[in-house]
């Protein structure tokens, strides 16, 4: 039994294979958190990656200053968002609101709605209304599940972060372990490798996500729209989706763009956001995907449309990250090899 045991843990592809299994059966079986494990380690990610780029650049800022001040900064950022974004959203859903119901309650809509009545049960009214406030329930509750998960995610970054040093040194101690000293190294491994191609991809979807919102920017200037930079805010944020989060964007800039002219101007954020979301799909989303990742447009919008797929929104954010990490554990390639240094001081 020990030779047996002896041979396993010296046989390292084996081992690495079978950590690898329990890795991804653990993620399984907690998928229920993967929004709070995701925007974890995205957020973890960004802060850290900005920890360093400051200490280069200035090596005598402590860590916990860098870590207070971007934190304030989202609280600000959070607290701009609250009580002024929201509220002009609120503030123009009423407004859409007040317009329908007096459009259906005009003397030119009554012959309209006397002939829909005729063909229109009320039980069928009532079953697409029950159904209507069904979807009001699940889109409020899947709002507030990601709100929790969002404040969640902040303050666990937050508390990683704060103590990034005492918390890379007490993570490496596992690697001294007597008896599964093995197991935390093939994990620091696969992790290594996932921070490295997850990072990349990250990367990506932020300069797309800084296009996207540009160019939304620039037409909403043209069509004269208010509070652009809460708009563009929101785009910016929403486009970190990557292909999903421009469609989402276009429910609240369409409520806007409503309220200032009317169903002409809604007409005109629709075709802005169908022309940008092809921009994003067929080009931006491909090209830049491709050039950090290393991989061939071809492959990764197959991998984007494959991953969306089966995973949903999710997949769009992290089918790339997997599928490159599996190239490079696999030995097909190696992504982004020369921030390897960089990635593994940085975990």
């Amino acid at each position: 039994m020990q030779k047996a045991w002896n041979r396993f843990i010296s046989n390292v592809h084996l081992h690495r294979f079978v950590v690898l299994l329990m890795i991804i059966a653990v993620l399984y079986y907690a998928r229920g958190m993967m929004n709070t494990i995701l925007i974890t380690f995205i957020f973890t990610y960004i802060v850290v990656h900005l920890i360093r780029w400051v200490q280069k650049k200035a090596p005598k800022v402590p860590t916990w200053l860098i870590v207070t001040v971007v934190y304030l900064l989202i609280v600000l950022g959070l607290y701009f968002v609250i009580t002024d974004y929201i509220p002009l959203l609120v503030n123009e859903i009423v407004k859409m609101a007040n317009s329908l119901g007096k459009f259906y309650q005009s003397k030119d809509m009554k012959w309209l709605m006397s002939y829909i009545n005729q063909y229109v049960s009320t039980g069928s009214i009532f079953g697409q209304a029950k159904h209507g406030v069904q979807l009001l329930v699940d889109a409020v509750t899947s709002i507030g599940t990601v709100t929790i998960a969002m404040a969640m995610s902040l303050i666990l970054s937050f508390f990683y972060t704060i103590e990034l040093e005492e918390m890379n040194d007490f993570s490496k101690s596992f690697l001294t372990s007597t008896y599964l000293g093995w197991m935390f190294e093939d994990i620091y491994y696969f992790g290594q490798k996932f921070v490295n191609t997850f990072g990349v991809v990250l990367e990506a979807q932020f300069f797309i996500a800084i296009c996207n919102t540009v160019l939304t920017m620039i037409c909403l200037f043209f069509m004269k729209m208010p509070q652009i930079f809460a708009l563009g805010l929101m785009v910016f944020l929403l486009s970190m989706v990557p292909v999903a989060g421009v469609i989402i964007s276009l429910i609240p800039l369409s409520m806007v763009g409503y309220s200032v002219g009317g169903l002409r101007y809604v007409i005109y954020i629709i075709i802005m956001i169908l022309v940008i979301h092809a921009l994003e799909a067929y080009v931006l989303n491909p090209k830049f995907m491709s050039s950090r990742t290393e991989l061939p447009i071809f492959y990764t919008f197959v991998v984007l449309l494959v991953s969306e797929h089966f995973f949903g929104t999710w997949g769009l954010i992290v089918g790339v990250p997997i599928f490159t990490f599996l190239l490079d554990i696999a030995g097909v390639k190696s992504i982004g090899r020369k921030r390897h240094h960089y990635h593994r001081h940085q975990a």
